[in-house]
């Protein structure tokens, strides 16, 4: 990104990292470019677009079929989520564990033993 210096005319440059590229995507849509470079940016950085967006849908229609199918992935989808979200409050709240019994150990009781002794 090439910037003009007041005055000057010389061209300095800037350096833009892609943590501060993602932020700014992150944030809303980029007002100096065009979808499509948006949209390859997002695609080259790894840049979900912002929660508050709306999902683009296809410019094309469906055949009835299509829709069907679409339909289907679509509660697929939805189902697994709330799969996923029961799992996520099992395991947050776990049962108490048992502790395991006490092994009987030779050289726990020799030690144990020998203690005594010195008592």
């Amino acid at each position: 990104m090439d910037t003009k210096r007041k005055g000057t005319g010389q061209a300095a440059s800037s350096v833009v990292t892609e943590e501060a590229a993602q932020a700014v995507l992150r944030r809303g849509p980029a007002r100096e470019l065009s979808s499509a470079e948006e949209q390859v940016m997002r695609m080259r950085l790894g840049a979900a677009p912002p929660r508050t967006s709306e999902l683009e849908w296809t410019e094309r229609d469906l055949s009835e079929d299509q829709q069907i199918e679409l339909q289907a992935m679509q509660i697929e989808a939805w189902m697994k989520w709330k799969q996923h979200l029961a799992a996520q409050r099992t395991t947050r709240v776990a049962p108490a564990r048992t502790l395991p019994a006490p092994q009987p150990s030779r050289a726990k009781e020799k030690i144990v033993r020998a203690l005594r002794k010195k008592a």
